[in-house]
């Protein structure tokens, strides 16, 4: 996997997930690693496959599109203040998050890596709860030795 910009951040609290959508795009693009085309991207994505998952007892949202959308791959995880609905990906349900995982790939292997690794350990609620409650730069540095090591 080439180098990735990995970045935790403790969101507002958004109004809905097209706000959290919208503040990714932002502040990827601000940073050159996505293209224009990447919120219209993300959006669809959601819209056909969406990308909220239920776990026991808790849910997480991992947000991501096509490959061809980004510039260089990043990984951007924001904990939010106050949960907000998304829809489940395998399923007609609305689960409500905490915990975003944005994955921008430029290899669309990486991507299928990325994920196992991330369901794998997300089912583990220690992990979930590290990532949501740790200091930022220790669940930055969890999540590397844990997910990208």
């Amino acid at each position: 996997m080439s180098k990735i910009a990995i970045d935790v951040a403790d969101g507002a609290a958004f109004q809905n997930y097209d706000d959290v959508l919208k503040h990714i795009h932002e502040k990827h693009s601000a940073e050159g690693i996505v293209k224009e085309t990447y919120l219209d991207a993300l959006r669809e994505r959601e819209s056909d496959y969406p990308t909220g998952i239920l776990l026991d007892g808790y849910s997480v949202a991992i947000p991501h599109c096509d490959s061809r959308h980004a510039n260089t791959p990043a990984i951007y995880i924001i904990r939010l203040p106050q949960a907000i609905q998304v829809n489940q990906a395998d399923g007609d349900e609305k689960l409500w998050v905490r915990l975003v995982v944005n994955l921008v790939v430029t290899d669309p292997s990486d991507q299928l890596t990325l994920l196992k690794a991330l369901f794998n350990h997300l089912q583990i609620a220690d992990f979930y709860h590290q990532m949501l409650e740790l200091p930022a730069g220790e669940a930055k540095a969890l999540f590397i030795n844990t997910i990208i090591k």
